[in-house]
């Protein structure tokens, strides 16, 4: 089917888009072949693909990076284009079908479940204790709705209306780093606010320049901006930091093409195929135009009040502080390698490091191959990006986690693999990711230049068949789309990567609005 022939208005489509015509065959090729699954080996555990420094190590980490990486051109990545509209679902659900809603009522329960029910109930409980509650109700007031009048008859619709629609604060369709999440005395804060206040900490250089590049989307980047423009006013001096950001955009590029469940184009009514953003992985393409040493990656929601920050922002130093001496060793093993021939007991110590430190075990035959092949196999395996990745004990958490997967050439390596990418009909690839003890709360500290100072091209390191089918719709009718491989997972597939154990109290996302009202993103009362 991927030979299907295409008007003069398609291949126009396409070519709008930034796409050739062999592209979309190769990706509606992709959909033919349905997910790839990878071949997991077994998780990685504490002293089995995951590291636990002791104390000596975290302070030896920490001197790294106060006397190293401050030197270094560093830079916080933050992926911020994603409207916020899941975190609403229940609240939007319940102000699509009503319209009005008494307090009773939501006692009673207005939606099909008890987890949506207890959401809406959990809400209206804590809505004084949002960040956004202020101007939430400086909003209503505007409007000549008294705040205090509407609670005590328990008349609670207005608040979802001036919270989620363009009527009020229009938070169903902000980004996430426009929302209020945090309370202090004196101001609220974003979570765009939060990161700036966070990146001072740990990718401020010694010239107290602080760089942070943020993905958005096209519609919110004066949104972005005008909130810089504000905040810098604000933090700068008080953080003694000056803070250089600039923002991107997904590149439609790097969209895919969309097909029906016979997996030919999915064509709208007028006719004109449909195109989708790739996800995530798209922004491997942002990434590798960063021009930087060290590269810090957080989600946007990932942020917590200022209360809990020393502790989250001092593991983000030890990560960086680990990744420096990961890759002082991997420059002097290559620089050895580089100059001649290796002795047998070098090729093993360096092989053993590739083993215990970089999770990589090497192909059945590696060890009966000549020194020559080893040296080149080794040489080949060391000149690669790195990153350093923190991983949290599990807890019930959705999102990737830590496994030892096995190559087609018969190698081991550590890699954070998400669900969609554990075969579901395999009893025995679902017994493996249930024993998993650990998963990825995307934290990473990334080193992107080579030993020369070079930096590395990193779409060389993408495994591309990594792709992920996702089933959506369409004006009511069904469709699969493609996505690119993941930015942690199969975009990062062939780096050279560090599995640390890290707090929980690192890992603090927003993924529901009632998240908000969790200890880490509260004032202490």
């Amino acid at each position: 089917m991927s030979d299907t022939p295409f008007t003069e208005n398609d291949l126009y489509q396409i070519q709008s888009h930034g796409l050739t015509l062999e592209t979309v065959r190769d990706q509606i090729r992709k959909f033919e072949k349905g997910t790839p699954y990878l071949k997991l080996n077994r998780p990685c555990i504490p002293g089995d693909g995951i590291q636990q420094l002791d104390e000596g190590v975290q302070g030896e980490c920490l001197e790294k990076f106060e006397t190293r990486a401050r030197k270094k051109r560093l830079l916080k990545f933050v992926p911020a284009s994603g409207a916020a509209t899941r975190m609403f679902k229940t609240l939007i659900k319940a102000n699509n079908r009503y319209n009005q809603i008494h307090g009773d009522d939501v006692e009673k329960g207005l939606l099909e479940t008890e987890e949506e029910n207890q959401e809406i109930r959990d809400f209206f409980q804590g809505l004084r204790r949002f960040a956004f509650f202020p101007e939430l109700e400086k909003t209503m007031a505007g409007d000549r709705l008294d705040v205090k009048t509407l609670l005590t008859q328990k008349d609670l619709k207005p608040f979802l209306d001036y919270l989620l629609t363009e009527k009020g604060l229009n938070y169903a369709k902000k980004p996430k780093g426009l929302l209020g999440f945090h309370t202090y005395p004196d101001e609220a804060r974003t979570a765009f606010e939060e990161h700036l206040v966070e990146a001072a900490e740990y990718s401020r250089m010694e010239n107290r320049e602080c760089r942070l590049h943020f993905t958005v989307s096209p519609e919110h980047q004066s949104g972005f901006e005008s909130l810089l423009s504000r905040a810098a006013g604000n933090y700068e001096p008080r953080l003694e930091t000056r803070f250089s950001v600039d923002f991107s955009f997904q590149s439609p590029e790097t969209d895919t093409i969309a097909v029906d469940m016979e997996n030919q184009p999915f064509r709208r009514d007028d006719g004109s195929l449909l195109f989708r953003p790739g996800g995530h992985g798209a922004l491997l393409d942002n990434l590798n135009r960063i021009d930087s040493d060290i590269v810090f990656i957080k989600n946007i929601d990932n942020v917590v009040h200022d209360r809990f920050k020393t502790e989250t922002t001092q593991w983000k130093q030890i990560l960086c502080g680990y990744l420096l001496l990961v890759q002082e060793q991997i420059f002097s093993y290559l620089e050895t390698l580089e100059t001649g021939p290796a002795t047998e007991a070098c090729l093993e110590e360096i092989t053993r490091f590739v083993e215990t430190t970089l999770g990589v075990t090497p192909p059945p035959l590696f060890r009966e191959s000549q020194p020559k092949a080893r040296r080149d196999y080794l040489m080949d395996r060391l000149d690669r990006p790195l990153r350093v990745c923190g991983m949290v004990p599990n807890s019930g958490e959705p999102g990737g986690g830590p496994f030892w997967v096995a190559e087609k050439d018969g190698h081991l390596s550590i890699q954070i693999v998400e669900t969609s990418q554990i075969d579901p009909e395999d009893k025995g690839q679902q017994a493996i990711q249930q024993d998993l003890t650990h998963f990825n709360p995307v934290d990473l500290v990334c080193a992107i230049r080579d030993k020369n100072g070079k930096t590395f091209d990193l779409s060389r390191f993408v495994d591309r068949d990594a792709v992920f089918i996702a089933s959506k719709s369409e004006s009511g009718r069904d469709l699969k789309a493609l996505e690119h491989p993941g930015l942690w997972n199969g975009a990062m597939a062939y780096w050279n990567s560090v599995f640390l154990e890290v707090p929980l109290i690192t890992f603090n996302p927003v993924k529901r609005i009632n998240d908000l009202l969790r200890s880490p993103h509260q004032p202490e009362y």
